[in-house]
């Protein structure tokens, strides 16, 4: 009797060890499918563009820009959203020098080309709906402290470092800027440019009005940095 009941014991923790085995086995396919399953959706906006998180790190500019950053004091991480402080600091340095600089002749018509003519010029439209950030004659069209940073950043280009910059480039760094101004916008915009094909990095598709407004009908997070 006393071996019958052994053998009924040994029986019964074999069996609990085989059901604990299972549940541990069971616990561990659970966890994986959840894992596999969230990650399949991590990378899709609510537009269902996949890949936004590389595209993120891809079109936010950072460090201290070539050429005229450390002249300026200026570094493209001074405009984020964690410092609002600083953000609006930098952008109120840049608008200064719309007021304090005055472009002629031949600097006042690149100055136009590159703002209002080449790819249809670039805007403050997420800030407001002017067809861009100067007139055709070069005079201000939209009095927001964004359109006033990208206005001074243009013209200290253009009379500090002719040389050193096309027009493309000049047009380009403008568009850096504007991106860091509205982040979370050109992020979407970004995600949507890829789904058609067209290169996100190239900030003249990116900031310009090259392809103004692409992004409509898609949802964004985050708002402006800085105020307008």
């Amino acid at each position: 009797m006393e071996n019958t009941n052994q053998q009924t014991k040994k029986i019964d923790t074999e069996f609990y060890i085989q059901i604990g085995i299972v549940a541990v086995l069971a616990l561990i396919i659970v966890f994986s499918a959840g894992k596999i399953y969230g990650n399949s959706g991590a990378d899709i906006n609510d537009a269902g563009i996949t890949g936004a998180s590389v595209l993120t790190s891809e079109i936010i500019p950072t460090g201290v820009p070539a050429v005229y950053g450390s002249v300026l004091g200026v570094s493209y991480d001074d405009v984020s959203a964690s410092n609002s402080q600083k953000a609006d600091a930098t952008i109120s340095l840049l608008g200064q020098l719309d007021n304090e600089i005055e472009l002629s002749g031949a600097d006042l018509e690149r100055y136009i080309y590159v703002l209002y003519k080449l790819e249809n010029g670039i805007s403050c439209e997420y800030c407001c709906g002017a067809r861009a950030i100067i007139f055709e004659d070069g005079s201000p069209a939209c009095g927001c402290a964004h359109s006033y940073a990208m206005r001074g950043l243009t013209k200290y280009l253009i009379k500090n470092y002719k040389s050193e910059y096309t027009d493309e480039e000049l047009l380009a760094e403008t568009g850096k800027w504007k991106v860091l101004f509205f982040p979370g916008i050109h992020e979407t915009k970004a995600q949507v440019l890829e789904a058609n094909g067209i290169d996100s990095t190239d900030y003249i598709n990116l900031a310009s009005n090259k392809y103004r407004g692409i992004e409509q009908g898609t949802s964004s997070s985050g708002g402006m940095v800085g105020g307008c």
